[in-house]
């Protein structure tokens, strides 16, 4: 149970980020922002790619207290990243106003937080 509900954050995670393209999230990160509109989308995209080849390689190739560190820190994010999206919900840009978006960043947030409370028992923290 407790590995699904890392896959299900992790899988929620992904599928924000394909949301995040549609809705155009660059334009309201801090960074990326300043950029044209094309310049913009281009970075959002490629550094995509690093971060799910270090997600992947976490998943498969690490040993298993690195790989037990990485869910737990990303699980974490996702409920802080549901947060972020919280404080943000006000900004102009802001796309992610929709059932579809909300319930990917909170189903993200609920499935971390699952995952978290799972592993603390599981552990006897």
């Amino acid at each position: 149970m407790t590995d699904l509900a890392f896959y299900l954050a992790l899988a929620l995670l992904i599928t924000h980020e394909l949301d995040a393209v549609r809705r155009h999230e660059w334009r309201i990160l801090p960074v990326l922002r300043r950029l044209p509109d094309e310049a913009g989308f281009g970075w959002f995209t490629a550094l995509h790619v690093p971060l799910f080849v270090a997600f992947f390689w976490w998943m498969g190739s690490a040993p298993a207290e690195a790989r037990l560190t990485f869910q737990a820190a990303l699980s974490a994010f996702a409920v802080v990243h549901a947060g972020l999206h919280w404080l943000l919900r006000k900004h102009p840009r802001y796309g992610f106003n929709n059932p579809l978006s909300r319930s990917l960043i909170l189903g993200a947030a609920v499935a971390g937080a699952l995952y978290l409370t799972l592993l603390f028992v599981m552990r006897g923290l």
